[in-house]
C-alpha cells in the first residue's frame, strides 16, 4: 500500500509527546512490511538531516495564495533496505517549510496557543495531500493518489473534509482510503465559528461544530473519516463516554469503525542492547539488573540496600496521578524501600518532589527535569514502577518497565489497563498490579501486594518479570493491526 502519514510531530525532529513518538516510528516498521510510506509535518527549524526537494506548492487559505517548499529526510530505519540510492527507500519524511511555523514552540509559547493556529494546521493538512502527487520520492516518482492517509488528532483531522470538498469533485484521490488517529481526545481544535471562512471550503460543510457552536476540527474527522484508530482498545471504548469530552457520542455513533491499538517501543528500550546501562540483561540472564540498581542507587546517592526501589518517571500533572503518589508518600515511607522520581511540571508538584527529598534523605530522590539516559538507567535499576495516571490513553513506560523486568503498579485506565495484568499466581498469569478504582487507598493496596510478593515470594516476583519481558511489544506488532486498518479503509473507498 501507499501510505501517507500526516502529523503535527514527527520524532526525532519534533516531539512533545506520544504523538511524536508513534509517527517517528510507526512508519519504518509499516516499510519493513513492504509498503511505500511517507510523513508530512512542519519543518519547524532547519533539520541538519532534511535537504530541501526544490518542489514548491501554492495553497488558498484565508483569502491568499501561500507558497509551501518541501524538504526531505530519508528514514533511518528504512535506508538499509532501500535499493539505488537515498531516494529509492521505502518510508520517507517530509517537512512542509512556511514563516508561520518557524518559532520556539509547537502549539504555543509562555503566553498560550498561539493565534493563527487553525491556519498553521489546515495549511499542513493541504500541503500533506498534495505532497502525494508533487514530490518524487520512490524512484522518481510521487506516492501517488492511490493512497491511504493517516491523520493524527486535531492537527490534522481536515484530511477528510479537504478530500470531499475540495479533491474527488475535481476527480482526484477518489480511491484514497482515510484513517484517524486518536491520541488525545482531550485536545479537539476548537476555534470561533467565524474562522470557518478561511478553510477554502464550501459553506455546505459548517455543521461540523461541536456542541456550544465552535468550529472542531477533531469532531470533522471523526464525522469523515474511513476509519478511526484510538491508541488502546480500552481508551477506543474510554473515548465513547466522559473521556470524549463531549464528542462521546460521536465516537459511540462511529463504533463499528472504531478500534484501539497498543503503541509499540522501539529498539533503544531493550535491555540486552541498552547503551546506557551499567550492564545488560534478559529474561534469561536477570543478574545484569541487580548491577544496574546498585549503580542507581549510587549514581543517586541512594544506600545500596538489597530493599525494594520503586521509582516514577512522569510529566508533573494532574492527568499522571503524581498527586495521588503524594497523598500514599507517607504510608510508603514508613516501609523499607527507596523511592526515585524524574519529571517537570507543576510547580506545586515540583517543590513537593524537592520536599520528598530533604524529608526521606535515605529513602527518596526527586529530580526535577527530564534525563534520557537516567530515565533508561531508572528503568533498567528499579524493581517497580508506578503509573497512577487519571487516564492515559496509551502509555509507553509501563511497556518500558515490562521490557526490563520492572513490574509496574497502574491505574488500569486506557492502555494501562490493556498491558498490565494483575498477578495471580494460581494460575501463573500476570505481570503487575492494576487497580481499578483511583483512590489512595486502592493505589496503597496494590503497592502492598506488590512489596510482599517481592518480600516473601522471590520465585514468583522472578516469574512475574520473565513474564512481561518475554511478551511482544515491537513496533512489528502494531504495523500489522494498522496494516489491517489501512487495508480495511483503502476496501471501503474502492
Amino acid at each position: 500500500m501507499n501510505i501517507a502519514i500526516l502529523a503535527a510531530e514527527v520524532a526525532p525532529w519534533s516531539k512533545t509527546g506520544g504523538l511524536g513518538d508513534v509517527c517517528g516510528a510507526l512508519p519504518g516498521a509499516l516499510a519493513a512490511l513492504g509498503h511505500r510510506v511517507i510523513t508530512v509535518s512542519p519543518r519547524y527549524k532547519a533539520y541538519a538531516d532534511a535537504v530541501d526537494t526544490g518542489v514548491r506548492a501554492y495553497i488558498h487559505l484565508y483569502g491568499q495564495t501561500h507558497e509551501v517548499r518541501y524538504f526531505h529526510a530519508p528514514d533511518p530505519a528504512s535506508a538499509a533496505v532501500a535499493h539505488g540510492g537515498a531516494t529509492a527507500g521505502r518510508c520517507h519524511h517530509l517537512f512542509v517549510d512556511h514563516p508561520s511555523f518557524h518559532r520556539g514552540g509547537i502549539y504555543g509559547d509562555s503566553h498560550g496557543s498561539y493565534g493563527d493556529n487553525l491556519f498553521r494546521f489546515a495549511l499542513l493538512t493541504r500541503a500533506g495531500i498534495e505532497a502525494c502527487t508533487r514530490v518524487p520520492l520512490f524512484d522518481g516518482e510521487p506516492l501517488g493518489e492511490d493512497v491511504v492517509f493517516h491523520a493524527n488528532d486535531w492537527h490534522t483531522a481536515l484530511v477528510p473534509l479537504y478530500l470531499d470538498a475540495l479533491y474527488r469533485p475535481a476527480g482526484r484521490f477518489r480511491r484514497a482510503g482515510t484513517v484517524l488517529g486518536i491520541h488525545n481526545a482531550g485536545h479537539q481544535g476548537a476555534f470561533a465559528a467565524h474562522q470557518f471562512a478561511g478553510l477554502d471550503v464550501s459553506s455546505r460543510w459548517w455543521p461540523n461544530t461541536d456542541f456550544s457552536g465552535q468550529l472542531n476540527l477533531l469532531k470533522t474527522g471523526v464525522v469523515l473519516a474511513d476509519r478511526i484508530v484510538a491508541v488502546s482498545p480500552t481508551y477506543a471504548r474510554e473515548v465513547c463516554g466522559e473521556l470524549g469530552f463531549g464528542l462521546g457520542h460521536l465516537f459511540g455513533a462511529r463504533g463499528r469503525d472504531l478500534l484501539g491499538i497498543v503503541n509499540g517501543v522501539g529498539e533503544e528500550w531493550n535491555p540486552e542492547t541498552d547503551k546506557h546501562l551499567a550492564a545488560q540483561f534478559s529474561a534469561d540472564d536477570l543478574s545484569g539488573k541487580l548491577v544496574c540498581k546498585r549503580a542507581l542507587q549510587r549514581e543517586l546517592g541512594l544506600p545500596e540496600r538489597d530493599v525494594p526501589v520503586l521509582a516514577l518517571i512522569a510529566r508533573l500533572d494532574p492527568q499522571k496521578g503524581v498527586d495521588l503518589l503524594m497523598q500514599a508518600l507517607p504510608w510508603l515511607m514508613q516501609h523499607d524501600v527507596q523511592l526515585v522520581m524524574l519529571g517537570s511540571g507543576s510547580a506545586a508538584l515540583e517543590q513537593q518532589m524537592r520536599e520528598m527529598e530533604w524529608a526521606y534523605r535515605d529513602k527518596a530522590r526527586g529530580w526535577v527535569g527530564y534525563n534520557e539516559a537516567l530515565a533508561h538507567r531508572i528503568e533498567a535499576g528499579a524493581d517497580m514502577f508506578l503509573m497512577p495516571s487519571r487516564f492515559e490513553p496509551c502509555g509507553l513506560n509501563q511497556i518500558y518497565s515490562l521490557r526490563y523486568g520492572t513490574v509496574p503498579i497502574v491505574h488500569a485506565t486506557g492502555g494501562l489497563a490493556d498491558t498490565v495484568e494483575t498477578l495471580n499466581p494460581s494460575q501463573d498469569r500476570g505481570t503487575g498490579w492494576a487497580f481499578r478504582s483511583f483512590t489512595a487507598d486502592a493505589f496503597i493496596d496494590a503497592m502492598s501486594w506488590a512489596l510482599l510478593t517481592w518480600w516473601r515470594f522471590p520465585a514468583e516476583w522472578r516469574a512475574m518479570q520473565q513474564r512481561g519481558m518475554r511478551q511482544d511489544w515491537t513496533w512489528e506488532r502494531s504495523a500489522r493491526a494498522y496494516e489491517r486498518v489501512y487495508a480495511e479503509a483503502a476496501g471501503r473507498r474502492s
